[in-house]
């Protein structure tokens, strides 16, 4: 007997399409502002060109620029990686990811389960209705808001949004780097490469399909040195001479054969220092740069990145270079560069709300390489440092605006500096804005056991621009917020100093980061990495009673965060914060190797 196959309707005040970085963090973040989320997501895992599909690194602003690592949502989870994941696996990275989205209250995730259609009415989206592979159902959501971080953009066909493909001429946004004919050309997308180095001799034969490439001119002379190289395998990079959607199957298959041959060629033809090397992995699902990009109230422009335009609305930042991976990709010979179009930036620059909602529907939102900015703009907002910031503002903002009942573009103009506040009080750095102290730290007295704590409370919760904005004090020290009269203490805040620019951390620092996750120099048993040693990992927060006796009210020995805020709900006269240095039974210090404890901000509220 012939059946329709199940449907399941699910209601919610955000609907996110698309797991990766920019969808996660857009979902968590409007969990934790109070927000219903329903997150789809097409793939069996989240993080989407980092997840262990594809195994592309974290990259962002802090990588190019010092003291611009991303925080909030993006340091917590690296952190929380470095915590539990010291040889940076990917199946433990894959089931963080999982964790976080899973088990985040608010949050409903649907996995295997691609967007296939949307019903819309007047300019308003009212449903999204996704497949899911895996249980042959049908699953309709309907939401207040609806943000699009599929990375292809999958609303915009199917809602009737404003978007744009390919390269704009230089007429249109005048910039320097634009074309004099524009084109529908785009970047392409990669398929990454995992070797590692035994103590034997491995042998390697290529599969019959496989592309033979007996030098490096038949290569195009892509970079392959196996110790030299800082990046992976970039370049076995197709599609942007192509429709980067519609053809990515056929793309695909080129790429294998080009990933295959290059390592045939690294192994068999010539002498690459390769003799010990295996071939470990091979990704066979492309790791896409660039496809549509939506059209938002504000396009954002290569002027407005290398000049740091200032905005208003500003709710992100990005710093990493303009990287524009020219269309020809490995067609292209990489001598002198001249695949690429580079220039570093020296500082931060400003993303705006209204590049993060739809000029034409009035409730889409979207986070991550699709945002509304020009080609080489997008060249630096593409990666996922920078769309984890991204994601965090747009779930915000999404959040606020559901709660006030308004649309992301009325949210914008009602509501930008409670969504502001809200960022920074949630440890995101926004340039050109400090942070709100809590009403009960500004009417406190701020006192130390050592030295000056007074930029604890300047609003600026990490160094930028040559200054430190922290506090040097000693462990077993406290800092005391001290009240003319008993006072209700709701809770206390702290940013602690994680070593934002890796300095003080031993191999491989951040989550999943640089060539030394791709390239093992070593056998896997000898590939581990270390933990920031400027963290505090043991501290006390202890309140004073009316009868000036001082108790414990909140202790963590086991700290691994940067960011905590925790709810105390006390009266109490005053209340301090006591980093504390611990040892085991034999004597043997167990804080993360700094005897000092640096701190950018304390406060009670």
């Amino acid at each position: 007997m012939k059946t329709q196959l199940k449907t399941i309707v699910h209601e919610a005040d955000l609907c996110v399409v698309g797991g990766g970085i920019g969808g996660m963090f857009t979902a968590i973040s409007a969990a934790r502002h109070g927000a219903k989320v329903v997150l789809m997501q097409d793939r069996p895992v989240l993080g989407g060109n980092c997840s262990s599909e594809i195994r592309m690194w974290i990259s962002g602003a802090g990588t190019r620029v010092r003291d611009l690592q991303e925080t909030g949502i993006m340091e917590e989870i690296l952190l929380e990686n470095m915590h539990r994941n010291p040889r940076r696996n990917f199946t433990t990275w894959d089931a963080l990811l999982y964790e976080k989205v899973k088990f985040e209250e608010n949050i409903e995730l649907l996995l295997n389960c691609a967007c296939c259609d949307a019903e819309t009415e007047n300019d308003h989206i009212n449903s999204v209705t996704g497949f899911q592979l895996t249980t042959y159902t049908w699953h309709q959501v309907k939401a207040k808001i609806f943000a699009d971080c599929s990375g292809d953009s999958i609303l915009a066909p199917l809602t009737g949004a404003e978007y744009k493909v390919g390269r704009e001429a230089k007429a249109e946004y005048n910039e320097e780097f634009g074309l004099e004919s524009a084109d529908p050309h785009t970047m392409g997308m990669s398929l990454m490469i995992q070797c590692r180095e035994t103590d034997h001799p491995i042998s390697y034969t290529p599969p019959a399909w496989a592309y033979d490439f007996p030098d490096d001119d038949a290569m195009n002379n892509k970079p392959h040195n196996l110790y030299a190289m800082n990046t992976n395998f970039y370049w076995v990079e197709l599609g942007g001479m192509q429709d980067s959607i519609a053809d990515t199957e056929e793309v695909r298959d080129e790429l294998l054969k080009i990933a295959f041959g290059a390592w045939d060629h690294i192994k068999n033809h010539g002498d690459h220092g390769a003799e010990n090397w295996d071939l470990e992995w091979v990704g066979f699902l492309p790791g896409k740069r660039e496809s549509r990009r939506y059209v938002g109230d504000y396009v954002m422009t290569q002027h407005d990145v290398e000049n740091c335009t200032p905005f208003h609305d500003t709710v992100a930042y990005g710093g990493w270079q303009i990287d524009n991976h020219l269309p020809g990709g490995f067609h292209m010979n990489a001598k002198g560069g001249a695949h690429l179009q580079k220039r570093r930036l020296s500082e931060p620059y400003p993303i705006p709300f209204r590049s993060l909602y739809s000029k034409n529907i009035d409730n889409l939102m979207f986070a991550g390489r699709n945002i509304s900015a020009s080609h080489i703009a997008f060249s630096t907002t593409r990666v996922m440092g920078t769309i984890g910031v991204i994601g965090q503002a747009a779930g915000t903002g999404a959040a606020i605006a559901v709660k006030y009942g308004l649309n992301p573009r009325q949210a914008c103009e009602q509501k930008i500096e409670e969504i502001q506040d809200a960022l920074l009080e949630d440890d995101c750095f926004l340039p050109g804005l400090r942070r709100k102290i809590a009403p009960l730290s500004k009417k406190a007295a701020l006192t130390c056991d050592y030295g000056d704590c007074s930029l604890l409370i300047n609003g600026l919760d990490r160094r930028i621009w040559g200054l430190d904005n922290g506090y040097f004090g000693k462990t077993n020290k406290a800092i005391t917020y001290t009240f003319d009269q008993p006072e209700y203490v709701e809770g206390f805040r702290l940013v602690l100093d994680s070593d934002l620019n890796r300095e003080c951390t031993e191999g491989n620092p951040d989550g999943l980061n640089t060539s030394t996750v791709l390239f093992f120099a070593y056998s896997h048993n000898q590939t581990t990495f270390g933990f920031p040693q400027t963290l505090v990992k043991h501290y006390r927060i202890e309140a004073q009673s009316e009868d000036g006796q001082w108790q414990v009210v909140y202790e963590e020995k086991e700290n691994h965060q940067r960011f905590i805020k925790e709810k105390l709900g006390i009266t109490a006269k005053a209340v301090r914060f006591i980093p504390l240095t611990t040892y085991s039974s034999e004597r043997k210090n167990e804080d993360y190797g700094s005897s000092s404890a640096h701190l950018f901000n304390f406060e009670v509220f």
